[in-house]
């Protein structure tokens, strides 16, 4: 019961996110030609040598297979990097001509067990945040943001990746692995839709095919670009973060289910043995009793 509500008011903050990310992607949209124009860092793409890799899981257990899932999925990409070492834009992409064995990884860890996990196995985890646990603010995301971008700005990493797990139903729990830099439109996309599926509904486009709004841009395209981009990075990790919450207290409800059935039937098996016992006790008193007036007799 406790995890039903505490997952009920985790999806109710994930779906508060939907109307601004859809705002948010509308005016990206509207603005794509200024984006070719006035290149930003946070689009900039490059070869991948090394690559960042944000890690979103729990800070304690009982929640069934949430961390194996997302850290299993995850550890699957590391040690077979086809995939990941792909930048792309679009439909532009970078391929990398770095070995699979040279490929240098780092990790954010969200969750003192994705921590945990990484830290006993010697890789190089450069910051560890654990206050995400419960209904964080965007406030609260921002230094993780600053991490990010600032490194990727800095071309210590030519890549940035989240591996998180988006909630569909009480039910279906996915791991996903999504490139966060540079800023990709087929990902930025896939998360929105991602949202109307929390929703249960598909998003919709609110120009219906229509061509772009002309915006009259002011103070310039260059720096409505320049603030606007890390916004939308810290939207995609805010909406990582809370659908992963989602996700942990839905499978938590479920595994807490299960452990209470599994009681009650263990309760009702020790019962009935307890009966059965009891009754072989009586069965085997009174016999010892009438074993013993026959004998007087």
């Amino acid at each position: 019961m406790v995890a039903a509500a505490k997952m009920k008011k985790e999806v109710a903050k994930a779906l508060a996110g939907k109307a601004y990310a859809h705002s948010a992607w509308n005016v990206l949209t509207n603005l794509s030609r200024a984006f070719e124009k006035y290149q930003h860092g946070l689009l900039e793409m490059r070869e991948v040598k090394k690559i960042l890799v944000v890690l979103v899981t729990s800070n304690r257990g009982l929640c069934g297979a949430y961390n194996t899932q997302i850290i299993k999925k995850l550890m699957k990409q590391v040690k077979a990097p086809s995939l990941i070492k792909i930048n792309r834009i679009g439909t532009r992409r970078v391929y990398s001509g770095v070995p699979d064995e040279k490929l240098e990884f780092c990790f954010i860890a969200v969750g003192k067990k994705g921590f945990q996990y990484l830290h006993n196995r010697d890789y190089d985890v450069i910051a560890a945040f654990d206050e995400f646990d419960y209904v964080p603010t965007v406030d609260a995301i921002r230094p993780l943001a600053q991490i990010v971008i600032n490194d990727y700005e800095a071309k210590k990493y030519d890549k940035v990746v989240i591996a998180y797990t988006d909630y569909k139903n009480a039910l279906i729990q996915e791991p996903k692995l999504r490139q966060l830099l540079p800023i990709s439109r087929i990902d930025i996309e896939k998360q929105i839709e991602g949202m109307g599926d929390t929703a249960g509904e598909k998003p919709q486009n609110e120009n219906n095919g229509e061509e772009s709004i002309g915006y009259k841009i002011e103070p310039s395209p260059r720096e409505v670009v320049g603030s606007l981009l890390p916004r939308l990075v810290e939207m995609q990790l805010y909406h990582a973060i809370l659908e992963s919450n989602a996700s942990r207290e839905s499978v938590r409800m479920i595994a807490m289910k299960n452990a209470t059935e599994a009681a009650s039937d263990m309760v009702s098996q020790l019962q009935y043995s307890y009966n059965q016992i009891r009754q072989m006790n009586i069965t085997r008193e009174i016999a010892e009793v009438t074993s013993g007036r026959i004998a007087l007799e």
